[in-house]
């Protein structure tokens, strides 16, 4: 891997201490011979990560995500470190951080690459997501939502709150609050999984990742949002935004690993599984 030679430190100015923390790794990165740029702009500004070999995000995984389609479109390599909870994105506490910041300037590091959505509106306006796009109704009244794949293939009509069309790496996010399944984020798939539907049979369903999703409203439905990543993208639209077209993104986000890094370990460790190894049965005389 090569080395960091051009730097971007973007800071969540919410959490307390992250700015402190900010200027400190980017003392240290400039004092190493590196270029260096702050930022705690939101939403990022097209074109801000240009010329930049990579990214350290101090925040949570809601910061990370709010740099991560500037950065796949760059190609800049993202290393987060948590401030906030779960840390499933940014996966470095600060000692860890601190410990690993001259091996990661160095380039001695592992990424992993993973896959974000694309979603078009309607009227042609483009968003994308790294843990999910989620069209859900914006009333207390249920929607009815026509999902189909391929533009031939009808999947479902559901009767639901909502649907959450998922990433492998946000399968940890809204689609597991939804009940569906947590993915292995080099799976080459997507999630489509019903919020609170109203009919038992209705369940969540994985894709393949080349397989192109569309979903509108039945004329019965009550009006609808569309998020992406926690963000409303079209509801400027008169439709808002509806139908939307969703799609594997072109690029990917290159995520810095923590070293030993396995996903299940990351798992077990943020949902707190519990078990241990059986010991070996004794053997028999």
């Amino acid at each position: 891997m090569e080395e960091v030679r051009n730097l971007v430190v973007v800071y969540n100015g919410g959490k307390p201490g992250a700015a402190e923390l900010a200027n400190e790794f980017s003392e240290h990165a400039r004092r190493a011979g590196r270029q260096v740029k702050l930022m705690s702009e939101y939403p990022i500004a097209t074109g801000s990560f240009h010329g930049c070999d990579a990214c350290c995000v101090v925040g949570g995984d809601g910061t990370l995500m709010s740099v991560a389609t500037e950065a796949a479109h760059e190609g800049t390599r993202v290393f987060g470190i948590n401030q906030g909870k779960l840390g499933f994105l940014a996966m470095f506490n600060v000692d860890e951080a601190c410990v690993f910041f001259d091996d990661f300037l160095a380039g001695d590091f592992r990424t992993s690459d993973r896959s974000l959505l694309e979603c078009r509106s309607a009227g042609g306006k483009v968003a994308w997501a790294l843990n999910d796009v989620v069209v859900s109704s914006n009333t207390s009244r249920v929607a009815r939502l026509r999902v189909v794949a391929d533009d031939v293939k009808l999947v479902n009509v559901y009767s639901a709150d909502g649907i959450v069309v998922s990433t492998p790496t946000g399968s940890t996010a809204y689609n597991l609050s939804a009940g569906g399944a947590l993915i292995h984020p080099r799976a080459p798939v997507i999630a489509v999984t019903p919020i609170c539907p109203h009919t038992l049979s209705n369940r969540g369903l994985i894709v393949d990742e080349n397989t192109h999703l569309s979903i509108s409203t039945e004329p019965t439905s009550s009006t609808v949002r569309v998020v992406c990543d926690g963000t409303e993208c079209f509801g400027g639209e008169p439709s808002g935004g509806v139908p939307v077209e969703i799609a594997l993104a072109p690029k990917k986000l290159p995520l810095v690993l923590r070293p030993g890094y396995t996903y299940i370990e990351l798992v077990r460790s943020k949902l707190d599984w519990q078990g241990n190894y059986l010991p070996d049965p004794p053997k028999s005389e």
